[in-house]
């Protein structure tokens, strides 16, 4: 009877480990257990479909970003006390702002094609800055400001923002997933001054980066 007792305990936990184990986050899905360490100057985590030849993409088409918190998320996000109207309003100023990025490099386009790359991001986490505080922490006297501008751990500076996203690339014109990403942003000194301008600064950036990958793959030097 205790062996069976025993036994009984033994597959409840087990149950439990496999009903408690945390689901794939944001809009990656099983292609999020492929991420891994991106280079230098690349996404934190990044993986890329083997055999693909990038060289062939010219032209980017970007999806509108959607919001897609962790499915395992315990906190909060920011953006969950925005109305359907003011998210609406931060997706596509940041889906503007990451063709912004590209447009300089890459004409941006709205259909598929056999040298169309599509990427869709999604937003799986954003902190908005704080403007009053951080204004408050600028004109503080240097001595007292210098303990308080930034987090000792994080290196955020005080009351600013950050923003955490994921992305998926296909070709645009099979369907097929030929890279992910996940990256996250912090606000700098002067970002903290909008709530949510960091975000927009971030997909900015990550549009930039794309150019540049996409610059690296058809042997453009820098």
């Amino acid at each position: 009877m205790k062996k069976i007792f025993v036994l009984f305990v033994g597959l409840m936990l087990l149950a439990g480990c496999a009903t408690s184990a945390p689901q794939q986050p944001g809009i990656l899905g099983d292609y999020y257990k492929n991420l891994e360490p991106g280079p230098e100057g690349a996404a934190k985590l990044r993986w890329l479909k083997p055999g693909v030849d990038f060289n062939k993409y010219n032209k980017v088409k970007v999806d509108p970003i959607q919001f897609a918190a962790a499915n395992d998320a315990t906190e909060k996000k920011d953006y969950e006390d925005l109305d359907p109207e003011k998210l609406k309003e931060l997706s596509e100023k940041c889906t503007q702002s990451v063709i912004d990025g590209i447009k300089e490099k890459y004409p941006v386009v709205t259909e598929p094609g056999p040298d169309v790359i599509e990427v869709r991001f999604g937003i799986i986490d954003l902190k908005k800055s704080y403007p009053v505080w951080s204004g408050f922490t600028s004109i503080m006297p240097i001595g007292l400001a210098v303990n308080l501008l930034k987090r000792p751990v994080s290196g955020r500076w005080s009351g600013g923002g950050a923003t955490a996203a994921q992305v998926m690339a296909k070709d645009s014109a099979t369907g097929d997933v030929i890279a992910v990403a996940q990256d996250s942003y912090e606000a700098g000194f002067f970002e903290r001054f909008s709530r949510y301008g960091q975000a927009e600064d971030a997909f900015k950036e990550w549009g930039e980066r794309l150019a540049k990958f996409l610059d690296e793959a058809h042997g453009v030097k820098k």
